[in-house]
């Protein structure tokens, strides 16, 4: 028999992006906009040499630098519509499969939970774990961990926060504790990337040396920077455990409360609980195997988020039918999801318009070039934590791994700086690390802070001294790198 009730009354979507912290991201994002266009005119403009191979073809030497006195700042038209004008850039179809992937995303969670899936997978797992619930969290977060550090995965694990924030709440934690545990555990698996094939791997690669070639280093790397990221948990599950209204996300968690016990106050079939469980069990398991899959092989990597686009498009329908079994209310909420995941879009458009407007006012070349001036004639710890606060930069224009290994890289396979290539690919690794969790050029920050309705201003003053102690040990990492010669 078909299960047509419908809730009564509206419901928020499980992924929601308030209207207060939608405004003041793009209030962030429009000032970094603005300095962005500024500095254009400011930074002198300059440009790569060529080289032409044996096949007539052009390609970019990183060595060589052209000072370009006659090129213009990004004019103010240009930086106004530089939102709209990054998807016509080359980072255009990135942005766009991004985009896709967190609108259909947004709509696959969003029937997951109004069939129920939601409540009957997070109730089996948190009854389980009932007495054990820091144990599940560690679990949990080292999963992430191992995500960031061992696959290189970051935004697909968006598709992750709401059911692990929901899982938070139902142990008596809170949505903050779920993009803890998610988000920044993934984030900081990059900070202690092992085989990261988007920074160990890929720039390994690209300055040609062996990847595994001192490894025991980056693993002790990944216990340290794992046994901080606990230590910052814990802390935070103190403070909410003495007093629940400390919680950075109380709000938000207070109406996301009332939803799921008037949900669980429904009448509930048995039978259509446990289908439910089963659909999205098996649903959630071959999406996540589907990641790794499609991380681990490197004729499939550059179409994981296609890939994911499509599966949860095809099979985040399907396993609802499957659950509901009435197409009107399956679709409906497919609308709903999509529909709450619109602001996003946004976001990611002013996030990229830094990075576009830097490009087009030609400035990247400017920047590179300083790495060889000031490591001219320096020490070897100068040299290397040069290289490193020069890529630390980058990062926060260039949130992509690999765009700025091709840049970065290319540039020290060639350069004499007197540090092994195993020591640049781990300079490299660290600038390339927690930032992700940091810096306001990240879109997959923003937009997972937006669903648990946290602004980023709030986020850094809770959160900087953590960065701070991150920050000092990767120093401490390199000067005993550079000691002992790695």
């Amino acid at each position: 028999m078909q299960e047509t009730a419908m809730p009564k009354k509206p419901k928020k979507t499980l992924i929601n992006i308030s209207k207060k912290t939608f405004i003041q991201v793009l209030c962030l994002l429009f000032a970094m906009l603005v300095v962005s266009a500024i500095l254009t005119y400011v930074i002198p403009r300059g440009s790569f040499g060529t080289t032409v191979g044996e096949d007539g073809k052009e390609t970019v030497d990183y060595s060589v630098y052209n000072e370009q006195k006659d090129l213009p700042g990004v004019s103010p038209v240009k930086a106004i519509f530089a939102p709209v004008l990054a998807f016509a850039s080359g980072d255009g179809i990135a942005l766009l499969m991004l985009s896709l992937f967190l609108f259909v995303i947004s709509a696959a969670f969003q029937v997951m939970n109004d069939v129920g899936g939601v409540r009957s997978l997070v109730g089996g797992v948190s009854a389980k774990f009932k007495n054990r619930r820091k144990l599940l969290l560690v679990l949990v977060a080292f999963l992430f961990y191992c995500f960031g550090s061992f696959l290189g995965l970051f935004e697909e694990m968006l598709t992750m926060l709401p059911i692990v924030a929901v899982l938070c709440l139902s142990l008596g934690y809170d949505s903050f504790t779920g993009f803890l545990t998610c988000i920044l555990a993934c984030g900081f698996g990059f900070a202690g990337a092992v085989t990261n094939p988007f920074t160990v791997l890929y720039a390994s690669q690209i300055i040609g040396v062996n990847p595994m070639e001192k490894i025991w280093f980056r693993l002790i790397v990944f216990a340290v920077m794992f046994l901080l990221f606990l230590v910052f948990l814990f802390i935070y599950l103190r403070r909410i455990e003495k007093n629940p209204e400390k919680s950075y996300t109380f709000e938000h968690d207070k109406n996301l409360r009332e939803q799921m016990s008037g949900e669980a106050a429904e009448a509930t079939d048995p039978a259509r609980e446990k289908r439910a469980r089963v659909v999205y069990a098996i649903f959630l398991l071959a999406a996540l195997g589907l990641i790794i899959l499609c991380s681990s092989l490197s004729a499939l990597r550059d179409y994981t988020v296609p890939v994911l686009i499509a599966y949860f498009l095809i099979f985040g329908i399907g396993a609802g039918l499957l659950v509901a079994k009435c197409p009107k209310k399956v679709f409906a909420s497919f609308g709903k999801g999509f529909l709450a995941a619109l602001p996003t879009i946004v976001i990611i458009a002013f996030a990229a318009s830094v990075k576009y407007v830097f490009a087009e006012g030609s400035v990247f070349p400017t920047i590179v070039h300083w790495i060889n001036t000031l490591a001219a004639g320096k020490s070897l710890i100068a040299v290397a934590l040069i290289i490193y606060l020069i890529v630390l930069l980058l990062e926060f224009f260039i949130s992509s791994s690999t765009a700025k290994a091709v840049l970065v890289m290319g540039l020290l396979a060639v350069a004499n700086v007197g540090l092994s290539k195993e020591m640049l690919v781990l300079l490299y690794t660290f600038a390339d690390g927690y930032t992700n969790v940091l810096f306001p050029t990240s879109p997959v920050l923003l937009l997972s802070l937006s669903m648990i309705e946290m602004d980023y201003f709030k986020w850094i003053k809770k959160s900087w001294w953590l960065f701070l102690l991150n920050f000092a040990l990767v120093i401490g990492f390199i000067l005993l790198a550079v000691g002992i010669g790695y």
